[in-house]
């Protein structure tokens, strides 16, 4: 959300020639990867005992997630939550029947076991992450929001969960106290 004066400074959705249309889905996609890396670097600065680094690192993040967010405004990508929710299940629609099986085979191939394990991890994610925002959908369609629940993620696989963290993640075994929990 924001306030009347900071919604009248940010870019606005305009209609895109197809050059800038495709420089800005570029530009997207390298600000969103360079946000979440540097939330890498700034975790591994914290381990190392540099805290300081840690928050440039954290507040640059934070400024390549603003520039993204722009980006995605000017491209008319930010909707109504159940046009949003069919956004993100066609995404992972595309990475489940696609993309990751693709990028499993060329690991397969190539004798890269940790890089297949990795893309099966992400694969069954993304099945939850599918199934979980064909519910939410839904519910949105029909006016209402989804159950108040803690949702959890597996730290090492990703493998989410909407209720009870099991004892074992089905995908990875490790153990409950594995799992993020956002309530």
């Amino acid at each position: 959300m924001t306030d009347e004066v900071l919604e009248q400074k940010l870019p606005k959705p305009e209609a895109l020639n197809a050059m800038t249309d495709q420089s800005l889905h570029a530009a997207f996609a390298g600000e969103s990867q360079a946000a979440e890396k540097y939330m890498v670097f700034a975790e591994q600065a914290e381990e190392e005992g540099f805290p300081n680094i840690a928050r440039l690192f954290r507040a640059i993040s934070f400024a390549e997630t603003r520039h993204a967010r722009n980006h995605l405004r000017v491209m008319s990508g930010i909707n109504q939550t159940a046009d949003n929710l069919l956004v993100a299940y066609q995404g992972e629609t595309f990475e489940i029947e696609e993309m990751y099986p693709a990028y499993q085979a060329i690991a397969k191939f190539q004798q890269n076991h940790q890089a297949y394990r990795s893309t099966t991890f992400a694969l069954k994610a993304e099945q939850d992450h599918q199934r979980m925002y064909a519910g939410a959908r839904e519910a949105a369609l029909q006016g209402d929001d989804i159950a108040d629940q803690p949702v959890s993620v597996c730290l090492a696989c990703g493998h989410t969960v909407v209720g009870d963290v099991p004892d074992k993640c089905p995908v990875c075994a490790a153990d409950k106290k594995y799992y993020r929990t956002f309530a």
